[in-house]
C-alpha cells in the first residue's frame, strides 16, 4: 500500500500533468485569437473539452499515472535493494577474524585479501563453487586465500554435519593440506542433498589418502569435533549467513569487508577481488 507522503507525491505529479496540459491549451486558445483576450468562459470550456479528450482519447492520464506507478516502484526497489546491501555489510563486520592457527586457509595466510566460505558438503551449490574458489586462488597468487568454515545446513544431516566433523580429524591428523585433500575428494565424489557420500566411507577415505584408520575412526566416533563444527556455524549466522555457499570478503589491510552469496563464476569473484585491491590502493593514494 502507498502511504500518505507517496500519495501526496503521486497526486502532485498528476496535478502537475494536468496544469502543464491546460496551459499549453490556454496559449494555443489564445494564439489562435490573434493575441486578444477571448471570453473566459469559452477558454474554461475549451481547456475542459482538450482535457477530457486528451484522458478518454489520448490516455493521457493512464500515461501519468503508469509513469507515477513506474517511478514509486522503482524508488521502492531501489531503496530495498540498498537497504539489504546495508544490512549484509552490518552484519558481515561481525565476521569472526581470520587466524591461521584455527582457520583451513588455502594459499598465502599473509594475502591482503581472504576469501571466507561458509560452506556445507551436501550443498550441491557448494559442489559447483569450490572448484570456482581453487582457480580464484591459484590465479591470484599472493593476493587472496581462501578461509574454509563449516556450515552445515539441517535438512542435509546427519551426512554434512559428519562429513565436516571428518575434515577436522582429518585436519588434526594430517595437518592443513590433509585438511583440503580430504574436503577435495568428499566434493569430487558426493552426489549431494544430504545422502550424496555415504558415512561408512569416511573412515576409508581417510585411509586414502594416507592417515591412520583406526586413529582417525577414533577422533570421528567421539564426537569432539562436533563442538568445532558448531561454532564456524554459530560465528556464520552472526555474520549474516543463511545459506550456502555464503561468501565474504576481507580485505586485512584496509579493514573493508562485504558479502556475497551463491555459486558464483570464477569471473564475479575475480571481480570482487580486483574491488577490494583498488579500493585499498586508492586508499593508500
Amino acid at each position: 500500500m502507498i502511504n500518505n507522503r507517496s500519495s501526496r507525491q503521486f497526486l502532485t505529479i498528476l496535478l502537475v500533468g494536468c496544469v502543464m496540459g491546460a496551459v499549453a491549451i490556454s496559449s494555443a486558445v489564445r494564439a489562435d485569437s490573434g493575441g486578444s483576450m477571448a471570453d473566459r468562459a469559452t477558454i474554461a470550456e475549451e481547456v475542459r473539452k482538450e482535457l477530457r479528450r486528451l484522458i478518454d482519447e489520448e490516455g493521457f492520464m493512464d500515461r501519468v499515472i503508469e509513469q507515477g506507478i513506474e517511478s514509486y516502484i522503482e524508488k521502492k526497489r531501489v531503496a530495498a535493494t540498498e537497504g539489504k546491501r546495508r544490512k549484509s555489510a552490518e552484519h558481515a563486520r561481525n565476521l569472526r577474524p581470520v587466524s591461521p592457527q584455527r582457520d583451513h586457509i588455502y594459499g598465502d595466510p599473509n594475502a591482503p585479501v581472504s576469501l571466507v566460505e561458509y560452506s556445507d558438503f551436501e550443498c550441491p551449490f557448494c559442489k559447483r563453487y569450490h572448484p570456482n574458489v581453487k582457480k580464484l586462488i591459484e590465479q591470484n597468487a599472493g593476493k587472496v586465500n581462501w578461509v574454509y568454515r563449516h556450515f552445515p545446513l539441517e535438512f542435509h544431516n546427519p551426512g554434512a554435519q559428519k562429513e565436516a566433523e571428518a575434515t577436522e580429524c582429518a585436519a588434526e591428523l594430517g595437518g592443513n593440506d590433509a585438511f583440503w585433500r580430504y574436503s577435495d575428494l568428499i566434493y569430487q565424489r558426493t552426489t549431494s542433498n544430504g545422502r550424496g557420500f555415504p558415512i561408512d566411507r569416511l573412515v576409508p577415505l581417510a585411509e586414502e589418502i594416507g592417515l591412520d584408520g583406526k586413529t582417525f575412526r577414533v577422533c570421528l566416533d567421539s564426537g569432539r569435533m562436533t563442538t568445532r563444527v558448531r561454532e564456524d556455524y554459530e560465528d556464520g549466522v552472526k555474520a549474516g549467513i543463511s545459506g550456502t555457499p555464503g561468501t565474504i570478503f576481507l580485505n586485512h589491510v584496509s579493514g573493508d569487508v562485504f558479502a556475497t552469496a551463491g555459486a558464483l563464476p570464477v569471473s564475479s569473484l575475480q571481480t570482487a577481488v580486483d574491488r577490494l585491491l583498488s579500493e585499498q590502493k586508492a586508499k593508500k593514494q
